[in-house]
C-alpha cells in the first residue's frame, strides 16, 4: 500500500485514538480543560512535533503546530478544528479538521518540501459551549475578540471559567495576548465533516462550503388558561399548547421549499401539564438559521407576525425573548475557487453547499478571509452521536485535495 492511500487509514486510526481522551469511559466527552481534554491537547502537540512542526500553547489552551515556510518567520496558511467535544459525541466533528493537516504535512515533512508561506495547524481548545454554555473560546481568542465577561460563567460544579483555567496554569487576564497578528494570516481552512445528508445523498465525498448560516433563536412562554379537559367547550378554549403547536406547524412551512432556510422548533414543553387539563402555558424555542441573512431575517419577521396572530385568534398571550443571534459568514470566493480547482483536479464534480452548523471559521473571519471543504458523513449524515461515521477513502481524498489547495495555493 503505498504513502497516499495510508494516509486515510492513519487519519482514521488517529481519530480512534484521540476519542480515548474522554471523560466517560465508553463514550466520548471532552469539556474544555477537563483531564481528557488537557491529555488530548497532549497528543495532538506530540502528533504535531513527530511531523516536523514547531508546537506552542496559548493562553485560551489552543494548541498550534507551526511548520516553517522557506523563509523563517513567514505568514502562515492557517487551518484547524476543535478538540472538545458534545456530550456523547462522534469522533469525527472538529477532530478530523486537525487530524487531516497533520498528516498532510508529515508528509510533506517526509519530503523534505517546504512553501513560501508557513502552514499553522490550530487545534482550537473550545468551540461547543457545553462546559460554560459560551461557544466558539478558542477561536474568538485567536481572532481577538474575545469576550472577556464569560470569564464568570459558572460551569456545573460551580467553577467560573477564570478559576478553571487558573487551576491548568492559564492566566486568563492574558487572554488579548492570544489574538493572532492581522499581518501574518494569509487565510484560514477548515477541513470538517459535512454533519448531515447533501453529499451522502448525491455520492460525492467532499463539497466546498460556500457559507456558515447565520441563526437567530427564541425562547417562547406562551399564557392561556388553564381548565378542565372534559368540561370547557372547545370554542371557549384558551389552549396555550395548541397555539403553541399551531406556531411550530407555520414555521415548518414557512421554512420549508426554501434553499439554504431551516427552522426547527427543538424544546416544547407545557409546564405541570396532565391528561385531564387544558394547557395554561406552554414553553417552545425556535431556531431559524439561512445561508444569507435577508433569507432568515425575512423568515424571523413573518413567524414572529404570524405568532401574534396566532396568539390573538387563539386568546393566549406570548412572551418573546431573543436568546442569540448570528449574522451569517460567507466564505471567501477566492478561496472557495482554489478548492473547487483541486476537486475538479482529481476528476470529481464541484458541489458547493452552505453550512448550517457554526464553526470555528465564525469567529475566524473577523481575522482573515475564511474556507471550508465539508467531507462526506455515513449513518444518514448523523452527527453529535456515537454513530457519527466516515469512511478512510474519503480521508484520503480530502487529504489529497487539501495537499491539491496548499501546493497551488496562491493570494488574490
Amino acid at each position: 500500500m503505498n504513502q497516499a492511500t495510508d494516509i486515510g487509514q492513519r487519519i482514521m486510526q488517529r481519530a480512534d485514538e484521540l476519542a480515548l481522551c474522554t471523560e466517560t469511559p465508553g463514550m466520548l466527552t471532552r469539556t474544555y480543560l477537563s483531564a481528557a481534554h488537557r491529555n488530548a491537547a497532549e497528543l495532538l502537540a506530540q502528533w504535531m512535533r513527530d511531523a516536523g512542526m514547531n508546537v506552542r500553547r496559548d493562553v485560551a489552551g489552543n494548541v498550534i503546530g507551526r511548520y516553517e515556510g522557506i523563509a523563517p518567520d513567514a505568514p502562515a496558511l492557517l487551518t484547524g478544528s476543535h478538540f472538545d467535544t458534545v456530550r456523547n459525541a462522534g469522533k469525527y466533528d472538529g477532530n478530523l479538521g486537525i487530524l487531516l493537516p497533520i498528516a498532510c504535512v508529515a508528509e510533506w515533512h517526509r519530503q523534505g518540501r517546504r512553501f513560501p508561506f508557513a502552514i499553522e495547524v490550530i487545534g482550537f481548545a473550545e468551540e461547543e459551549g457545553v462546559r460554560f454554555k459560551a461557544t466558539l473560546l478558542g477561536s474568538r481568542a485567536l481572532a481577538g475578540n474575545f469576550d472577556m465577561a464569560v470569564l464568570n460563567r459558572h460551569d456545573a460544579q460551580g467553577s467560573t471559567m477564570r478559576e478553571a483555567m487558573s487551576a491548568v496554569g492559564l492566566d486568563a487576564n492574558t487572554l488579548p495576548q492570544a489574538a493572532y497578528p492581522r499581518e501574518k494570516a494569509l487565510a484560514y481552512l477548515e477541513v470538517h465533516i459535512e454533519q448531515g445528508p447533501v453529499l451522502l445523498d448525491e455520492q460525492l465525498p467532499v463539497g466546498v462550503v460556500t457559507a456558515i448560516s447565520g441563526a437567530s433563536r427564541f425562547c417562547i412562554n406562551v399564557n392561556g388558561l388553564a381548565g378542565h379537559a372534559g368540561t370547557v367547550p372547545m370554542d371557549s378554549r384558551r389552549d396555550a399548547a395548541m397555539a403553541a403547536a399551531e406556531i411550530g406547524l407555520y414555521i415548518e412551512k414557512r421554512c420549508s421549499g426554501v434553499p439554504g432556510l431551516v427552522g426547527t422548533v427543538g424544546q416544547f414543553d407545557v409546564p405541570d401539564g396532565a391528561a385531564n387539563v387544558i394547557p395554561g402555558k406552554a414553553v417552545f424555542t425556535i431556531d431559524i438559521r439561512a445561508e444569507t441573512d435577508d433569507v432568515r431575517l425575512a423568515a424571523v419577521r413573518d413567524v414572529l407576525d404570524e405568532m401574534k396572530r396566532i396568539a390573538a385568534r387563539r386568546r393566549v398571550t406570548l412572551e418573546i425573548n431573543q436568546t442569540h443571534e448570528a449574522s451569517s459568514v460567507p466564505c471567501a470566493s477566492w478561496l472557495q475557487d482554489q478548492l473547487a480547482q483541486a476537486i475538479a483536479g482529481l476528476g470529481m464534480r464541484v458541489r458547493r453547499l452552505p453550512s448550517g452548523a457554526g464553526h470555528d471559521a465564525m469567529a475566524v473571519a473577523a481575522l482573515t478571509d475564511v474556507a471550508m471543504l465539508f467531507v462526506r458523513c455515513g449513518n444518514g449524515g448523523i452527527s453529535h452521536h456515537p454513530d457519527e461515521c466516515m469512511s478512510a477513502d474519503d480521508a484520503r481524498v480530502a487529504a489529497d485535495i487539501f495537499s491539491r489547495f496548499v501546493e497551488h495555493f496562491a493570494e488574490p
